[in-house]
């Protein structure tokens, strides 16, 4: 009875890897929902783990403790040999260390942490007293971040918090000491990106020079956002034609935009 189960199982998986591999080369709206949604959700009732489970494992596995270079060039190759997930990837993160080494920033925002990618990329090149608050609504999500920012040996830099942004933002100057932000990283739901910036110039959180750095503005896109900022005074943004996450023939874009209206 075992080994009928396991045949099926191995059919089944075999079945779903064919498929993903169709998917893969079709180059369309199909291949997206296949990587986001549907191929995970059938390799998760499978193996009985979640993509980011297995995301993290994978990193425990076979990336160097305490070395966040490392951790982030195995996540890199996870996601490229083993399953596709939505990290910012190296293209936008090479974009992302420019911004933190340039503006060598005292205090960070981070809204979307998913799984500490972009976080671990962020704190890495901060200085010793800097920091990172990063938000993320998902608790399972939030936990696998966790671990991975103690596996890079950030963890004094990065304070994981799972709570919804806006939530937080509210509280960032009466609940977590924050003054002022440096950079703001904008990588959740991209509907929120509107309600979150506008949320964070109300609180003046922001002062001239700071930097708001926006995700995926092209897929999925964030077209209410990208009118908001590119039409305010208040910001001088830069727009990049990216790639999306490892997809090397899908192009993207991220927004830069520097604060440069009264604080």
């Amino acid at each position: 009875m075992e080994s009928t189960t396991s045949a099926v199982l191995s059919a089944v998986t075999g079945t779903v890897a064919m498929t993903a591999a169709y998917a893969y080369a079709q180059r369309d709206w199909l291949k997206d929902q296949w990587l986001a949604f549907i191929s995970p959700a059938i390799y998760n009732f499978l193996k009985g783990t979640t993509r980011e489970q297995r995301a993290l494992k994978y990193l425990k596995e076979h990336a160097r403790q305490g070395d966040p270079d490392s951790v982030l060039e195995t996540f890199d190759e996870f996601c490229r040999t083993q399953e596709w997930a939505m990290n910012a990837a190296e293209e936008k993160g090479d974009i992302l260390d420019e911004i933190v080494r340039e503006l060598q920033p005292t205090t960070c925002l981070e809204l979307g942490t998913y799984c500490g990618y972009s976080a671990v990329r962020i704190a890495r090149n901060l200085s010793p007293s800097a920091r990172l608050i990063t938000i993320e609504v998902n608790p399972d999500y939030a936990a696998v971040a966790r671990e991975v920012v103690k596996l890079a040996g950030l963890q004094d830099k990065i304070e994981v918090i799972n709570l919804d942004s806006a939530d937080v933002i509210r509280e960032l100057k009466t609940k977590y000491d924050v003054t002022k932000l440096d950079l703001v990283f904008l990588d959740h739901w991209k509907y929120l990106y509107i309600r979150d910036i506008k949320l964070i110039e109300e609180e003046k959180l922001l002062k001239k020079g700071s930097v708001v750095f926006a995700d995926n503005v092209i897929i999925p896109g964030a077209p209410g956002y990208l009118e908001y900022i590119r039409g305010s005074k208040n910001y001088k943004s830069t727009f990049y034609s990216v790639h999306f996450e490892y997809m090397d023939d899908m192009k993207d874009g991220v927004e830069k935009s520097v604060y440069i209206g009264d604080e």
